[in-house]
């Protein structure tokens, strides 16, 4: 038995947004101050990606915990009331996005799941979307802020030398 009415059920339920998210949001500013491109929400490709690299032919879906059922997460639980409806309706999300992966995999696209609860840890993330991005596994990567003159990430090798440098190039250091 539902706590609210029908009616004020409805507006509750079309009130949730499926675009323009605030973890969605987030990745987006991530990836950008990363130095990144992308296209948003491509209709032309399976389950319409939030986030597209056409030249890299990768793709980043931002899944809520809930809606999607990340596996493992406390945000994604089965509501009390209403069960059958509620099994029913997450189990189809999870199938559908099974079939949208398969399909973009099929066609030669790499495929990242960014979850709502990891937006919360941005270093984390920062490192797993530049892993699936360029192939690095460096840990030491982190993006730039405004200061550093964003639009572009940074990794801190130990011993590295900065590309003036290596240029030959004279560099003042105060």
């Amino acid at each position: 038995m539902d706590i609210v009415t029908p009616d004020r059920r409805s507006r509750m339920m079309a009130s949730i947004r499926g675009k323009n998210t605030k973890p969605e949001m987030a990745v987006r500013r991530l990836v950008h101050g990363l130095g990144f491109r992308f296209r948003l929400h491509r209709r032309d490709l399976p389950g319409s990606p939030d986030l597209a690299f056409p030249r890299l032919r990768k793709v980043i879906f931002v899944h809520g915990c809930f809606w999607h059922r990340h596996p493992g997460c406390r945000f994604a639980y089965t509501p009390k009331s209403n069960i059958e409806f509620w099994l029913t309706k997450l189990n189809t999300n999870m199938r559908r996005d099974a079939l949208m992966q398969q399909a973009l995999v099929e066609a030669d696209w790499e495929v990242l799941i960014v979850w709502e609860c990891e937006v919360s840890d941005l270093v984390a993330l920062s490192r797993k979307v530049l892993s699936f991005l360029t192939g690095s596994a460096d840990p030491s990567c982190t993006p730039r802020t405004r200061q550093e003159n964003s639009h572009a990430y940074k990794c801190a090798v130990p011993g590295s030398v900065p590309r003036a440098e290596a240029a030959g190039r004279r560099v003042d250091r105060p």
